[in-house]
């Protein structure tokens, strides 16, 4: 009875090595696949203060909480399963669909862009497909919409990036990479946002509070630069979100063998690599994003009069058929 006592613990000990591999395996590639997607990570950061931008400072971090928990029901609930079933059955969708999401980014960033340089002209047609929306109870609530509307978008590029990465065909431990990865990301993500939005309470508080008149003076300098950081921040985010739409329309064409714009965008990483040599990798990241983004902002200022003359009656058209909704008694 001890030999078998002892042989039962043995292979106890032998699967619980096995468990704490598979788990380490996981950790590690989960780590890789997401420096893979850096680069729409920053994009996701960067995009997501200016939905917070202009609202009190006691409804920052419930907004931001609430953002990030969308953020991770759409990378756990419905990113996940369907990156892993399309991966399966319908791999050959994956691009189309990834295309699709990536002309909603070019149009968001284009109709930003409209609104900064024509805003009476982009309110009017802001106005003409509000209809299309999910009505809010409130402005916050459909700030909060948006940012996790656009967030699945980002999401589903990161999954998606990070999917490509894994290197292992085993369906459960890709799963648990995936688990792993976009919730790491969504705490990275998002406890950056929380950071940034709430420097300036913090610059307040040590303008007030500091112990020396140094810490004093570095506070009203946190409070005097936050409000251009957020100014800065939101024209970053709307560039971020424009040239990732059009860096996955540009990928997804060249999946469908048209290469042009591929060829361009290479072209010019190449060019500013070989014209600025000490800083070869920032040039060429340059380059390709500056290409990026005129790619999304040209596809985006077409589709902006899609949206408003296409789809909105279209939509229109196809709510009148749907069943009225009767509100609840007060």
């Amino acid at each position: 009875m001890a030999v078998g006592l002892i042989a039962l613990l043995d292979d106890v000990v032998s699967l619980a090595k096995v468990a704490a591999a598979s788990l380490d395996d996981i950790a590690s590639q989960a780590a890789r696949a997401g420096v893979k997607a850096a680069g729409a990570v920053i994009d996701d950061a960067a995009v997501t203060p200016s939905y917070v931008s202009g609202f009190s400072a006691d409804r920052e971090l419930p907004m931001i909480a609430r953002i990030a928990w969308g953020s991770v029901k759409n990378k756990l609930m419905f990113l996940l399963p369907a990156a892993l079933l399309l991966s399966l059955f319908l791999p050959w969708l994956v691009t189309p669909l990834l295309m699709i999401g990536g002309a909603y980014l070019c149009y968001e960033g284009a109709e930003k862009v409209f609104h900064l340089f024509a805003p009476h002209q982009a309110e009017q047609h802001e106005a003409s497909i509000e209809h299309t929306a999910i009505a809010p109870a409130s402005l916050e609530d459909q700030k909060v919409a948006g940012a996790i509307k656009t967030d699945f978008i980002l999401s589903a590029e990161i999954m998606t990036i990070i999917l490509a990465a894994i290197e292992v065909p085993d369906f459960w431990t890709r799963a648990g990479i995936l688990a792993v990865a976009g919730i790491g990301i969504t705490v990275i993500v998002y406890g950056a946002v929380a950071l940034i939005v709430k420097a300036d309470d913090v610059g307040l508080w040590l303008a007030k509070s500091g112990r020396t008149g140094l810490g004093r003076a570095f506070g009203r300098g946190i409070v005097q630069t936050m409000p251009i950081f957020m100014q800065v921040l939101s024209l970053v985010g709307t560039a971020a979100m424009t040239w990732v739409g059009g860096s996955i329309i540009a990928h997804g064409l060249y999946e469908f063998g048209i290469t042009g714009p591929e060829h361009v965008i290479e072209a010019a990483a190449h060019w500013a690599e070989a014209t600025f040599p000490a800083i070869a990798g920032l040039a060429g990241w340059l380059a390709t994003a500056f290409v990026d983004f005129i790619i999304g902002l040209a596809l985006g200022a077409l589709l902006i009069p899609v949206a408003g003359y296409v789809i909105s009656p279209l939509w229109g058209a196809i709510k009148k058929l749907l069943p009225a909704r009767t509100k609840p008694a007060a």
